[in-house]
């Protein structure tokens, strides 16, 4: 197994995924694009001392960007929904 912290790369802030915390208890993560869901699991159980219920994972594709003549793509990016048991929570999102 690889190291947590090479896996989960930063904790996504957004409106939706606000929403998703507050509806359903679920949170939103930029993950490592080779990590498969086992590792997400246990690199979130890891290092925020929670219990996973469910783990979805979700390709970013990256937009094409121009300015004038040249273009360019911003990289692909993996995103993953973490869904915890019952009563449990994340305090790093509460601060925000």
């Amino acid at each position: 197994m690889r190291n947590p912290h090479d896996i989960i790369v930063k904790a996504l802030i957004t409106e939706k995924g606000t929403r998703m915390r507050e509806g359903g208890n679920k949170f939103l993560f930029e993950v490592s694009s080779d990590a498969n869901k086992i590792e997400i699991k246990y690199a979130i159980e890891q290092i925020f001392s929670v219990h996973v219920e469910e783990v979805r994972t979700q390709m970013v594709m990256g937009k094409i960007k121009r300015l004038g003549r040249n273009q360019g793509r911003r990289p692909n990016w993996k995103k993953a929904i973490i869904t915890l048991a019952q009563g449990e929570n994340i305090d790093l999102f509460e601060q925000v």
